[in-house]
């Protein structure tokens, strides 16, 4: 992608991710509602209404989901806008044409091609004494300003949090997809499971096919998403394990194989590259997303949906980054993320040890989640990610993790270089073969803990290897 703004004000990646990040947390805005946004579309000439749109929401799977949509509907030879969040590594990561990330240069000339009128919707705000647009704002207005100068054909487009008052509901969704509801962000959403569900209904519009995937609580959250399609008179709801179905789904090398069910056909023995029976679901809601923006009559083409979903890469999210030991990489910090982390490693993996190196957010359920991850865990290594404003101090988590492990499985190293090394250390010591067979270390508890670690454990070539053999000499 490419945009001919010229970098006239020598601002580099760091420059603009720095005013980026600097801005207010959207959650923390005094006036949490969509105006600034509406402002925004308002003078970009409304881009959003040159695409279609696929939403997704959820406590979990949302990322997942995303991603799976975007490999769907462009195995179909359609251009494709993503949109995702947070990023482990490089804020890039958030907008991606054609799945493929913006390169530093685009997402610099990006920014600058609507800095002027982010001046201009804060400014406007200052005058009533109101808040400026948040980093989330700001975000996603480069967002679809960059997917309908592209053009893009379908924008898969992530929730933030919530749903009603996010960024990116000013977007009306062909397809709104609502994954697992459960208790996270309570401090923003609510305090029941049922206000949550209310926030995350809130993106249910008008037009929508309405998509809504398994759900922990379905008495609690399928009323109060039923009446929101009453009230917005959206056209279709399909809900899993109705109207859409794994039909049934078995493990294999390097993900699983799962037969899958919507309205539209029965989809036989399709590769999903990702572990965990919560990945089927999320597979089962993406593709009855894909089937509502793909202008085919009837079922998709079995190969191409085989092609697509055997193919999604899928950053953080029970992520195998390294053999001998195996070690894993998860950023789910909530409940229902440590509980599907754990059935997927009780299904794919059989460790004779796995140690966990965790760093969490003090604000999470820091203890149930522990709890969860106890039974698979022989050992754990606490210690802090790079979010020095959020994250529970090594001390605090060692304390929390002494109650649930006890003291004799629990170490703690402040940082986490020292924390992943002390961990290998650990499995290594117990292995006689020196091939780590059956050993792991499993990275979790936060997606700034997950990006942290792959930041640490990516593979970097030698420069002396790319030198003539006379030179290396």
């Amino acid at each position: 992608m490419s945009f001919e703004h010229p970098n006239s004000k020598g601002q580099d990646i760091r420059d603009v991710e720095r005013a980026i990040m600097a801005r207010p947390a959207e959650h923390d805005s005094p006036n949490l509602d969509l105006d600034r946004m509406g402002m925004m579309l308002d003078l970009l000439g409304h881009p959003e209404h040159s695409f279609r749109v696929i939403h997704v929401t959820g406590t979990n799977g949302k990322g997942s989901t995303a991603r799976m949509a975007e490999a769907l509907v462009r195995a179909y030879g359609l251009r494709t806008g993503l949109y995702t969040s947070p990023h482990l590594e490089r804020i890039n990561e958030r907008i991606a044409i054609d799945g493929k990330e913006l390169s530093d240069e685009d997402f610099v000339d990006l920014y600058q091609q609507i800095e002027d009128f982010i001046a201009m919707v804060d400014d406007r705000f200052a005058q009533q004494g109101r808040a400026p647009m948040s980093f989330f704002e700001v975000l996603t207005a480069m967002a679809v300003w960059a997917f309908a100068d592209a053009p893009v054909d379908v924008a898969i487009v992530e929730v933030g949090m919530g749903g009603r008052w996010d960024a990116t509901n000013v977007l009306d969704g062909d397809a709104s997809i609502i994954g697992p509801v459960d208790m996270d962000h309570m401090q923003w959403l609510g305090d029941t499971v049922e206000q949550i569900a209310g926030e995350k209904a809130g993106i249910i519009k008008p037009k929508s096919t309405v998509i809504v995937g398994a759900q922990p609580h379905e008495d609690a959250v399928m009323p109060i998403i039923e009446q929101a399609v009453r009230e917005q008179g959206a056209p279709t709801l399909l809900r899993d394990g109705n109207e859409l179905e794994v039909v049934s789904r078995m493990p294999a090398v390097g993900g699983q194989v799962a037969t899958l069910r919507t309205p539209q056909g029965l989809y036989k023995d399709v590769p999903i590259d990702k572990f965990g029976e919560h990945q089927a679901h999320n597979a089962l809601a993406a593709l009855a997303a894909a089937e509502t923006v793909i202008p085919v009559n009837g079922a998709l083409d079995q190969d191409l949906v085989a092609e697509a979903l055997s193919q999604v890469r899928i950053p953080g999210r029970i992520e195998q980054v390294r053999t001998s030991p195996t070690i894993i990489i998860d950023g789910g910090h909530n409940l229902n993320a440590a509980q599907s982390l754990r059935a997927a490693i009780e299904e794919n993996y059989d460790f004779k040890q796995l140690v966990g190196v965790i760093s969490m957010m003090a604000d999470k359920q820091v203890e149930d989640y522990l709890g969860i991850l106890e039974p698979v865990l022989d050992s754990v290594v606490v210690t802090e990610n790079s979010w020095k404003g959020r994250v529970m101090p090594a001390e605090d988590l060692e304390r929390v993790a002494v109650r649930v492990f006890g003291p004799d499985r629990v170490v703690r190293r402040d940082r986490m270089p020292d924390a992943i090394q002390t961990a290998v250390d650990m499995v290594d010591s117990e292995d006689q073969t020196g091939v780590g067979y059956g050993r792991g270390v499993l990275i979790c508890g936060s997606f700034v803990t997950a990006g942290d670690a792959r930041t640490l454990l990516a593979e970097r070539p030698n420069p002396d290897l790319a030198k003539p053999k006379a030179e290396r000499a």
